[in-house]
């Protein structure tokens, strides 16, 4: 049966700072170091788990975690494809601000609709500002127009499921057939995004999903890619634990 895991990158240093992060490119922290080789035990101790490719983002703190926990699982060999459409969310204006000053000056309310409502974005940033993907050159070949200045969930929904159907899903019919499994690292709201398409998570209730760093997520699918099981590996109390605590972030 078809496997999919699905791992947030370990801590980064601006989630260590409680920074709004989005497609600002920053490293892991020494503990996100730390989570990316803990979950790569966790995938290696599953003897029915046998990764065959690993799909990420263009961001560092993705590939370094997927590279290192691969070290771990002794699969650094894997193939790695790598797309803008599974990077974080683009954060728009909230890019680089606390999040509990941010709180603090707009009010919990407000800033909970930016984090978490389905289709509410925060304030863009202006082309060619900082925060402007446009100019990176890991970008160069996408239509400037694609790349956004500030995204809701809703927005990373419609770049991230295109990128499930045309690469993740031909990779899981094909690996699954053999018994192998697909690896997805990324981040907190691609992974949402992901989520609320496998599971059918209605636009209300998504409001609600937090993804822990560093815990892998792993689905078995039947043949048709419905879902037969799904949860975090390792400690569930723990992962849950994490996940309140990203929830709490924004106090």
């Amino acid at each position: 049966m078809p496997q999919l895991v699905l791992l947030r990158h370990g801590q980064s240093l601006w989630n260590a700072e409680n920074l709004f992060t989005g497609w600002y490119d920053v490293d892991l922290t020494d503990q996100g170091v730390a989570e990316a080789r803990a979950a790569g035990r966790l995938l290696a101790s599953d003897p029915d788990l046998d990764l065959r490719v690993v799909h990420t983002s263009l961001l560092t703190r993705a590939v370094r975690t997927a590279h290192l926990t691969l070290e771990e699982a002794g699969r650094t060999w894997l193939p790695a494809k790598r797309h803008w459409r599974l990077n974080e969310r683009h954060y728009g204006a909230l890019q680089g601000l606390n999040k509990k000053e941010t709180t603090a000056l707009h009010g919990e309310a407000q800033v909970k609709e930016w984090r978490r409502s389905y289709d509410t974005p925060p304030p863009p940033v202006a082309r060619g500002d900082a925060h402007d993907p446009a100019g990176d050159p890991r970008y160069r070949d996408i239509p400037v127009d694609s790349l956004p200045l500030t995204e809701c969930l809703a927005d990373v929904v419609a770049r991230a499921v295109p990128y499930w159907s045309d690469a993740i899903v031909p990779d899981l019919l094909a690996e699954g057939a053999r018994g192998g499994a697909v690896l997805v690292v990324a981040h907190g709201n691609s992974l949402r995004a992901l989520r609320k398409h496998i599971e059918g998570i209605d636009d209300d209730a998504i409001v609600d999903l937090e993804i822990p760093t560093g815990i892998p997520y792993r689905y078995i699918l039947g043949d048709d890619l419905s879902v037969v099981s799904h949860g975090f590996l390792g400690d569930v109390a723990a992962a849950e634990a994490a996940a309140d605590a990203v929830r709490r972030q924004a106090g």
